[in-house]
């Protein structure tokens, strides 16, 4: 494919209906990346990261940055399309230590939603709100499809959270959530999948705590996160590096006083959230909530689909 049909498959949704499809979808951009570009620019102050420049086909775009340390190349294709399938299919069983298979599962998923936004940066730029929001929408649908695979029963949609008064239903609230897992005839977990926390991370926490609030329960809540970086310009011209969009005093400053989120995950996991103390506690890699967390959420007490209406959103 060259890019524009690259692109084109790209901004169809219908075109990544399935796991299947988007490991296709990856097998083709990392073969244009072998030949296709106009520059890979490395960034200037995190020197594992770089950023694609597109030639004029891609109006001479410059990419979002890539994680060299995580993203894969067209050599290891292997590991996507026969490795990543087979380890989820025994995702349980992986050990905490296996730190070999680990890093495949989570490079895999780094590495095939990158494959869908890098090739959305080539969109010109009167597009890129287009852009960022077909990126985000084709990651939370690829967590769904990962959940389902694996055998996790899930879905988005619209939850109506009634609140009483007296004993009696007042009224209803509608909350929209990007993911509801669900074990037998319970609502076990709901999460957040976002591209980045950029913006959001505040709204995240007020709704675990409105929510709970309002239906006298404690579901846990969880966030998804694929990265927390951004291009930057340096004062060089045409030079490039990364700014971190992790608001770490707001994250700490809810987990403190209002309520800890029942699980934080990255691919594309900071430095600071591996160091400091307090981060490191509530924030861990995506292999994590794939290998033990998830089967232990959906363990846990659940809110009775018959106390609550879920409104699931169909995939368009």
């Amino acid at each position: 494919m060259n890019l524009a049909e690259i692109v084109n498959t790209a901004v169809d949704k219908k075109n990544f209906l399935s796991v299947a499809d988007y490991l296709k979808f990856s097998r083709v951009f990392l073969t244009f990346l072998t030949t296709g570009l106009q520059a890979t620019i490395i960034s200037q102050n995190e020197n594992h990261y770089c950023f694609y420049q597109y030639k004029d086909d891609g109006y001479f775009n410059i990419s979002r940055p890539i994680n060299s340390k995580l993203m894969y190349g067209l050599d290891d294709i292997d590991k996507i399309e026969t490795t990543f399938p087979k380890l989820l299919a025994s995702v349980r069983d992986l050990a905490q230590d296996d730190a070999g298979n680990r890093e495949i599962l989570t490079r895999s998923i780094y590495t095939i939603q990158q494959c869908v936004g890098a090739a959305l940066d080539a969109l010109p730029a009167g597009r890129s709100n287009q852009a960022r929001k077909i990126n985000g929408d084709l990651f939370e649908r690829l967590i769904q499809e990962l959940l389902k695979l694996i055998g996790v029963s899930c879905s988005m949609g619209t939850v109506q959270v009634p609140v009483y008064l007296g004993g009696e239903v007042q009224f209803k609230m509608n909350y929209q959530h990007d993911l509801l897992l669900y074990n037998e005839d319970e609502l076990k977990v709901i999460g957040s999948v976002k591209t980045s926390s950029k913006d959001r991370i505040d709204k995240i926490f007020m709704d675990k705590f409105l929510y709970n609030k309002l239906t006298e329960t404690a579901i846990p809540h969880v966030a998804i996160f694929l990265n927390d970086v951004q291009r930057k310009n340096t004062k060089r011209e045409n030079s490039y590096g990364i700014n971190s969009t992790f608001l770490t005093g707001h994250f700490k400053a809810f987990t403190i006083k209002l309520n800890p989120l029942d699980g934080v995950y990255y691919c594309d996991i900071r430095p600071n959230m591996q160091k400091d103390n307090l981060l490191k506690q509530h924030i861990r890699t995506i292999d994590h909530f794939f290998c033990t967390d998830v089967w232990e959420l959906i363990e846990s007490e659940g809110l009775p689909l018959e106390k609550v209406e879920v409104i699931e959103d169909e995939q368009q």
